[in-house]
């Protein structure tokens, strides 16, 4: 059986151009761009430079950006390719149509861990920045300055990045540039720096010296940004990003390896809060070194908050995460903001920034969480690489390897757990436990929807929709329903329209939603049930599309009118003579849950923590982009497991 692998959509995705090149820049590397601004201030610490740790460090951090970036992310995951798009939910998407139910875990731990690393990197990465003015004025106040900038940034957001988003490339162009060059000019004081890439001295760091593996943690840095790497893959292609990435780190080694350098030339001294990256500056240029850092730094902090929309966006698609606003501020595609996000985010980096004060004491806490993330994408990957028919010698040897290095940096950035890593952890499990809570509770209550053949009341619906002696409800009465099959329907929707209050329409819609594995697709099916009475639309969308069923119904009926498939001109007289267009109604089924419930107390815990948690989000009429002024919603109880065993006695 030949191989079969998932391709993407739209060949623009694999066109290499030099505009491509340049927009991958300004979106994929912010993270990893601006890491040198603390990976090597971190593997020094406050100690004395020591030879021996500084050729080890950067001779890990060598082959963990070979190994970690380059072979797991730019060339493996990077094939995990769902219709263009990437990230650990669009991996998810591709395995889970093998059903394997336990996938879920490491998608929801690896999605959670993922947003909540993205607190922690602006901060860490704007504060890098700006502690370089402290080399010109050390009593300069950093904290007023980095929340000052953090809080533009977030406020920007509602407006869009489309016009600022142009300027990001050039920028990181110039970014880029700037750390190979410095680093060229540092290296060429000492051309022995070059010696790190034996792996030999990675070795002697992590077995013979003292305390050296617990560096591993610091390395880690160095690669956080793998991650955001793949999750940005629809917005360049495969392709540009494996072409620009081979520019990107040959200017990340060369200003690494040129910090090196530098240190290796004051071997026993002590930083004494120093910079090495600043450090390998000429005074002159330092005030525009610090400009151009502060720039990249803030174009990082734009991509990862970005990459958190993106990511909750399609955490709501897949049941992780509950029905949240939803704003679209240009037309790009992708481009979207969320302000409930936005101002979690803010406040979060903002008491990040407050707590811990300064880069180095941020580094302690920073790469707990995304290591965590770095497992579970190796855990889906592998799976992707199973299912799809790849080599499965390339799955066996992929799993242990990365398993190893992976577990490898998590027990040495558990180190850092009491020095600020447990915040990291807190916000995590908080966010695991809010989509483990919205998965399972779906599942319950999913179990309980009972259906019932569309057959059976169809005779009943028809005389309901002539007996004029019941008061007309609307023309057109449309229904969303969960019935994944044309002829059924829930009980609920038939013992609304017949029983509740007798609901007499002219025509009756029910209206299902589909959200599939792949990114983009928005299509849909007509099936008239009861021609000119009963009408079903079936809407197929990708989990990264919103589903504004208002206007896409809309668009449907449309079109039946043109093909004259429908008429939905009013059936009163006095309107229908002029051609007026007859009333929509849509009909929402809210569920609450019954106080005739006897529930095993997990899923009374779940069940509780899901209403609370609904209760702070959107509406099922706003979530579907649905007109209010034309939705009836009905209360419907969820009985999850009634009352059976009720000793109630008579008495004379």
């Amino acid at each position: 059986m030949p191989p079969v692998y998932p391709v993407s959509s739209s060949s623009s995705h694999n066109k290499i151009t030099a505009a491509g090149l340049l927009v991958t820049l300004g979106i994929i590397y912010g993270d990893i761009g601006t890491s040198p601004l603390y990976v090597m201030k971190s593997i020094v610490g406050l100690g004395i430079i020591d030879q021996s740790v500084i050729l080890g460090g950067i001779s890990c951090v060598f082959w963990t950006l070979t190994f970690q970036t380059t072979i797991k992310y730019v060339i493996i995951t990077l094939r995990a390719d769902n219709k263009g798009e990437g990230g650990i939910f669009s991996l998810y998407a591709l395995v889970r149509r093998k059903k394997t139910p336990w996938l879920v875990f490491p998608a929801i731990i690896g999605g959670a861990t993922l947003l909540a690393d993205s607190i922690i990197t602006p901060p860490i990465s704007v504060a890098s920045a700006i502690e370089g003015l402290q080399a010109i004025q050390p009593d300069i106040p950093i904290i007023p300055i980095v929340i000052g900038i953090i809080t533009g940034l977030f406020i920007i957001q509602r407006f869009g990045t489309n016009l600022v988003g142009k300027f990001f490339g050039p920028v990181m162009l110039i970014w880029f540039s700037m750390l190979g060059i410095l680093g060229a000019i540092s290296i060429n004081h000492d051309w022995t720096i070059f010696r790190a890439i034996n792996p030999v001295y990675a070795y002697d760091l992590l077995v013979l010296h003292p305390g050296g593996f617990w560096l591993l943690g610091a390395v880690f840095l160095c690669t956080t940004g793998g991650e955001a790497l793949y999750s940005d893959l629809g917005h360049c292609g495969r392709e540009n990003i494996r072409i620009s990435w081979g520019f990107v780190k040959i200017c990340l080694l060369l200003n690494y390896f040129g910090q090196g350098a530098y240190l290796i030339e004051h071997h026993g001294e002590m930083l004494n809060g120093s910079n090495p990256f600043y450090s390998i500056m000429s005074d002159w240029f330092l005030p525009f070194g610090i400009a151009i850092a502060t720039a990249a730094a803030v174009i990082a902090s734009q991509a990862l908050i970005s990459g958190s929309f993106t990511l909750i966006n399609e955490a709501i698609r897949l049941n992780f995460w509950p029905k949240v606003k939803v704003i679209y501020p240009s037309d790009v595609r992708g481009q979207l903001y969320i302000p409930s996000i936005n101002w979690l985010l803010y406040v979060g980096c903002v008491i990040v920034v407050l707590y811990f004060g300064e880069s180095s004491r941020m580094e302690a806490a920073y790469g707990l969480a995304i290591v965590t993330t770095f497992i579970m994408t190796t855990i889906l990957l592998t799976n992707y690489l199973l299912i799809y028919n790849y080599p499965k010698w390339m799955a066996y040897l992929l799993f242990p390897f990365y398993m190893i290095i992976e577990i490898a940096f998590l027990i040495a950035n558990l180190d850092k757990f009491t020095h600020g890593g447990w915040v990291t952890l807190l916000i995590a499990s908080i966010l695991i436990t809010v989509m483990i809570v919205l998965y399972y509770s779906r599942k319950i209550r999913n179990s309980l929807v009972e259906f019932v053949k569309v057959d059976e009341f169809l005779p009943l619906l028809e005389k309901l929709s002539e007996d004029t002696s019941i008061p007309k409800y609307s023309t057109h009465l449309v229904y969303l329903t969960s019935a994944n099959y044309a002829n059924e329907i829930e009980e609920k929707v038939v013992y609304s329209i017949l029983y509740k209050q007798p609901k007499r329409a002219d025509i009756y819609w029910f209206v299902h939603v589909d959200v599939l594995d792949e990114p983009y697709t928005l299509e849909y099916k007509v099936t008239q049930i009861m021609k000119g009475k009963l009408i079903r639309v079936d809407f197929k969308i990708g989990f990264r599309i919103d589903p504004r069923i208002n206007i896409m119904f809309r668009h449907v009926v449309e079109e039946l009118v043109r093909n004259k498939e429908v008429d939905i001109v009013s059936r009163y007289p006095s309107l229908g003579n002029r051609g007026l267009t007859g009333d929509f109604r849509f009909v929402v089924m809210e569920k609450f849950l019954s106080v005739d419930n006897e529930l095993p107390w997990m899923q009374k815990i779940i069940m509780d923590m899901y209403f609370l948690l609904k209760r702070g989000a959107l509406p099922e009429e706003k979530a579907f982009g649905l007109d209010t002024s034309s939705v009836s919603v009905e209360k419907v109880p969820l009985i999850v497991n009634p009352v059976t065993d009720l000793k109630i006695h008579r008495i004379q």
